[in-house]
């Protein structure tokens, strides 16, 4: 019987330079540890409602016997202003982890093998009273496997 409960779209999203890891233990599909560099954290994004999104695509070639997995995360950020502006720049810089909070409070891990990076977006005034200011960032990676479900028990630990 399919289960009528689950809702879409992303709350959250916490981002690491992948470097910045040493190591991520994972049992059956779910990640129980992430170990990080001395000193280094997680970065949280709390995301507006309704406005951003992950998306895997599965890539098989049948021809060379290749799959992987494409992600994309797509993250609106609201108000262009210097701050948010200094924290693109270094994002854009760097190979990530990301770690995804979905609508129905589960956790995934993005760039697991191979990290993520940002390859486009854009920050815009909007031109109406109503429209958006703000960032529209696009992530994306290449993986040999779905992002795995990262434990809820290990979240607060991502920015300790």
């Amino acid at each position: 019987m399919d289960c009528k409960e689950s809702i879409g779209g992303i709350k959250a999203v916490w981002f690491i330079p992948f470097g910045d890891v040493t190591t991520i233990t994972e049992a059956s599909g779910v990640v129980t540890t992430i170990t990080k560099s001395a000193g280094k954290v997680f970065y949280k994004y709390q995301l507006v409602k309704q406005t951003s999104s992950l998306t895997e695509n599965i890539t098989v070639s049948v021809e060379n016997g290749t799959v992987f997995y494409a992600q994309e995360l797509s993250i609106i950020l609201n108000k262009l202003q210097a701050s948010t502006r200094n924290e693109i720049l270094l994002l854009a810089k760097n190979n990530l982890l990301a770690v995804v909070q979905d609508g129905n409070d589960k956790y995934f891990l993005l760039g697991k093998v191979n990290g993520a990076d940002l390859t486009g977006g854009n920050g815009a005034t909007g031109t109406a009273f109503g429209d958006r200011n703000g960032y529209t960032l696009t992530f994306t990676g290449n993986e040999p496997a779905l992002a795995p479900e990262v434990s809820s028990s290990i979240i607060a630990g991502l920015t300790a």
